[in-house]
């Protein structure tokens, strides 16, 4: 590989540059996949030293929500696999666009490629299970009209970057670890502009150059944009980074937020709700115990029907509040924190009556409830012995983190959990920006509402187009020897900043206070109670954060974390944007949709006796404007807008309805046609 890697000085500093074909930035399930499919298209072609052509970077290996996220069974959802129901890509692209702000074509992709990507995880080993006759057994997840999900347990997320990890060290590509990205790299101008590569900082603070023909961006969501986030610490993203060399962004209004602990961060969705556990309040120090859920449910049956349908009605969702429905729950958590108070699990009892209420009875529940629990053999006395009957692995994994669900109760909140949006992709998963592929969670491919688990299916269909498309369009060329003057402009600009955050001056920022600002403001006014007053004033506030680091930077001491103040610069611009656009959106008639909440004072009063906690007025809920279903909210950064991006809507791409016969798809796809337009 010395071949590929020399030094340039450039702003006085010494940056390693290493060139490759392709770099890819992630290495969770879906920059994994990529890179091992790469490899195998290019040696199908011939290309004998296809693993020194294609390098992975990322940031902690055994970090990211590939790695470290799961729930109690973690879903992957997949075409349907039963040999008694019959599903179709057609079928399974319907549901992924049904609540709109969905790209037709994408979805259609997702649903063609869905068993492809699957039986290649299965191939590499993910314990997917199947019965004898060799059917993968399904069941329903959120958002599911089928029984097309599947799961390999609480951690199916990390089989799979696990088992495609293995293969891709097995054909020897290259893994760089504990690089933080910090820029990436792009030259030529106008429409000739496009991506060449990423400059990463180093925990020693070094600066290395992966110069490129194609940069595949694959770093998954920015869970740590929220205080209260189900996303493994330190889940920072690339939209920053991405954002901030021009690639276009969709649908970052829309992410998904649920209830999860808080001291092991973990969904408590699926069986932890489906064993209907106690679920009570208390002060800030643990005391005054109250079953705050049993004041606004007319009975005992609806209140413990409605925690079980938790289980896989999991996402906040504000079309599943009114009439006492289960995502009340939800508003009802987070109105509890609000006032300062904790909200806690507790497997040892049964939900305990309050008011006029009957006490707990496992045989008066509502159908769907009472069906299910019978039918999983769950009559045990408590909810701790049934998830033991039913789940006994979901209790494992929180005791593997010290936490006995068995003696004491679990604290929950409502939690961030996975961002819908992202970069806009087109068919092959290439960005805005030419050479510049993005993958995973970070690619916008969601719309509004998505099934549980479909983004695992996502990221490898996106990972399998994208590398499809790089070696049969782009080549397997490596990038040139000479890193040209813009590279090296880029790369001088990134010297010289870091070397001013080493310097640090009278008014630089601590990184560590910017992150908390930016997590306090995007949980209160970012997250799943939203309101239009609010977020303007909130945006205001971050638009004001970027400008003050463009000017005064951050005060790293010497030998300091040069690595946080990148991702606090980063994240600064990734909450602006969001922010940017939940004001346009709300200003356009957005309401209630997907897995938010908007306030309005002449909303609909969701509940006679709720007051929203954050500002003692009667909570009001604004209905969703469903014309808007039918456009895509789409930004770019502008540092000289006022709000520093500036929007536009586009209308949802359609799936194609041609459909070719057989010799002429074939002469196509030989003459390499399908790669055009």
């Amino acid at each position: 590989m010395d071949h590929q890697e020399h030094t340039l000085i450039v702003a006085g500093k010494a940056v390693r540059v290493i060139r490759y074909n392709t770099v890819i930035v992630g290495a969770g399930a879906a920059g994994m996949g990529c890179a091992l499919r790469m490899v195998e298209l290019m040696r199908q072609r011939g290309v004998t030293d296809a693993a020194e052509r294609v390098a992975v970077v990322t940031r902690g290996l055994a970090l990211g929500a590939s790695r470290m996220s799961g729930s109690d069974k973690q879903t992957y959802y997949k075409m349907g696999t039963s040999p008694d129901f019959p599903d179709s890509a057609a079928e399974f692209a319907k549901t992924l666009t049904a609540a709109g702000c969905c790209h037709e074509d994408l979805a259609l992709i997702e649903g063609i490629c869905s068993l492809q990507g699957f039986c290649n995880l299965v191939r590499v080993g993910v314990p997917f299970p199947h019965d004898r006759m060799g059917s993968f057994v399904g069941y329903k997840t959120d958002h599911d009209p089928a029984e097309r999900a599947t799961s390999a347990g609480p951690r199916t997320s990390r089989f799979m970057s696990e088992c495609l990890q293995r293969e891709v060290e097995r054909h020897g590509v290259a893994i760089y670890d504990r690089q933080e990205a910090a820029a990436v790299l792009a030259r030529g101008a106008g429409e000739s502009r496009r991506a060449a590569g990423v400059a990463t900082v180093g925990m020693d603070g070094a600066v290395t150059a992966f110069v490129a023909e194609n940069t595949v961006l694959a770093g998954g969501g920015p869970g740590m944009l929220y205080a209260t986030s189900v996303y493994p610490p330190g889940q920072v993203g690339l939209h920053g980074v991405a954002l901030k060399a021009g690639l276009a962004a969709e649908n970052l209004t829309e992410s998904q937020f649920g209830l999860a602990s808080v001291k092991f961060r973990w969904n408590v969705s699926g069986t932890y709700m489906q064993v209907i556990p106690r679920i009570f309040s208390t002060d800030a120090e643990g005391g005054d115990e109250r079953e705050f859920l049993a004041d606004y449910f007319p009975s005992m049956r609806s209140m413990a029907s409605n925690i079980f349908l938790k289980g896989y009605q999991w996402p906040f969702d504000p079309q599943r509040i009114e009439g006492h429905q289960s995502s009340l729950i939800d508003v009802l958590v987070f109105n509890e924190t609000q006032r300062g108070r904790r909200v806690f699990m507790d497997f040892r009892r049964n939900p305990v009556a309050g008011g006029g209420m009957a006490e707990f009875d496992l045989s008066d529940l509502e159908k769907e409830a009472a069906k299910y629990l019978a039918a999983a053999g769950a009559d045990q006395a408590t909810p701790i012995l049934r998830l033991a009957h039913m789940n006994p692995l979901a209790i494992d994994i929180y005791a593997e983190h010290d936490i006995d669900l068995a003696a004491e109760p679990l604290e929950i909140a409502v939690c961030a959990q996975h961002q819908n949006g992202g970069m806009a992709v087109n068919k092959w998963w290439e960005s805005t920006l030419p050479h510049a592929f993005v993958i995973g969670e970070m690619a916008g491919t969601h719309g509004v509402k998505r099934p549980g688990g479909s983004a695992l299916n996502a990221g490898q269909a996106g990972a399998m187009r994208a590398a499809e498309y790089i070696v049969n369009a782009y080549g397997c060329e490596l990038a040139g020897e000479t890193v040209d003057a813009q590279v090296a402009e880029q790369l001088g600009g990134l010297a010289a900043k870091l070397e001013r955050f080493s310097s640090g001056g009278a008014d630089a920022l601590n990184a560590g206070d910017v992150i908390g600002e930016i997590q306090t403001r995007m949980t209160r006014n970012g997250g799943h109670i939203r309101n239009a007053a609010e977020a303007k004033e909130a945006l205001a506030e971050a638009v004001a954060l970027c400008r003050r680091i463009e000017a005064w930077g951050f005060d790293v001491p010497a030998g300091g974390r040069l690595w946080q103040a990148i991702e606090a610069e980063h994240m600064s611009l990734t909450s602006a944007a969001i922010l940017r656009a939940i004001v346009e959106l709300l200003a356009a008639g957005g309401g209630s949709r997907g897995s938010y909440l908007v306030t309005s004072d002449d909303g609909v009063e969701i509940h006679e006796d709720i007051i929203d906690g954050r500002t003692g007025k009667p909570l009001r809920m604004k209905r969703e404007n469903e014309a808007l279903r039918k456009s895509i909210l789409r930004l770019r950064y502008d540092a000289g807008a006022e709000g520093l991006f500036e929007c536009e809507t586009v209308r949802p791409r359609k799936a194609p309805t041609e459909r070719k016969a057989f010799e002429p798809a074939w002469k196509e796809f030989r003459e390499g046609g399908i790669y055009g337009d």
